[in-house]
């Protein structure tokens, strides 16, 4: 949907409520209301309709992105589904952002990786480490969906994994511990925030609570910032021992560096 004022953002509540609709989610229902005695945990049934007003909306917005300028024009005839990959193996190289558990909440953070884990795609920890409860897959969920290891959660099922595949390593190594680096299935070495302009990585003191603060060793309250990029990588050859040294941890890990992509981000 086009604001009345302002100018137009591709990503926005109203089209995120759109989608909401279409696949039966009520933000309302949670585990502080009614969300325990609604039938489905308040999940109503996927509706086709409400689909296809998300995919119109898209379709009638104004022009932002490159892509909105491109269509497909082939000659060629369409090739047999039976040449197409599996969907479970085009769903491998499916990742999801590095956004750090702090910086998401715990239920948000965990709901990622169980779900992308579920798939068969890659879910990265970003740079705030996670629980070692996250280690073990689920064995203790009833019937209704509920586990008491993560009971804040709803819709699980046993052999559910909320471990991600890629653990990452940042300067600040916010919850770093070698149980961290040897259940990681890749180690992502942080070189440059990726995403925004300035610092980056910064955790606001106010989000920073117990739970938090237990999992980045530090202090309840306290702003958590990354030091700037190459903060302890001053050469090649830095960055060529902490992928030995990585790699030494953890031998059955692949390791890989995070970049920038563009002049000012990651300054």
């Amino acid at each position: 949907p086009v604001p009345k004022k302002g100018e137009y953002h591709v990503n926005s509540s109203d089209l995120a409520k759109l989608l909401h609709d279409a696949i039966g989610l009520d933000k309302t229902v949670s585990a502080a209301t009614d969300r325990d005695e609604a039938e489905n945990d308040g999940v109503k049934p996927k509706n086709a309709a409400n689909y296809e007003i998300f995919k119109k909306s898209l379709e009638s917005a104004p022009l932002a992105n490159i892509r909105d300028l491109l269509d497909f024009e082939s000659d060629r005839e369409s090739i047999s589904i039976d040449e197409v990959e599996p969907a479970a193996e085009i769903m491998k190289r499916f990742c999801t952002g590095a956004m750090s558990l702090g910086a998401l909440s715990r239920e948000a953070h965990e709901t990622l990786a169980i779900a992308v884990n579920r798939v068969g795609g890659k879910s990265n920890s970003g740079e705030g480490g996670e629980d070692t409860v996250r280690i073990k897959d689920l064995s203790d969920v009833d019937e209704k969906g509920r586990s008491p290891t993560y009971p804040h959660l709803a819709g699980l099922k046993n052999g559910d994994s909320a471990n991600s595949y890629i653990h990452q390593v940042a300067s600040g190594r916010f919850g770093v511990t070698p149980e961290f680096l040897t259940t990681a299935k890749q180690l992502e070495i942080k070189m440059a925030q990726g995403a925004k302009p300035g610092e980056g990585g910064q955790l606001p003191g106010p989000k920073v609570s117990d739970y938090i603060a237990t999992l980045r060793a530090s202090k309840p309250g306290v702003t958590l910032i990354s030091p700037p990029p190459h903060h302890d990588i001053y050469s090649i050859e830095d960055l060529a021992q902490l992928i030995h040294d990585l790699h030494a941890i953890n031998e059955s890990a692949g390791v890989s560096v995070k970049l920038v992509s563009s002049i000012g981000i990651g300054t």
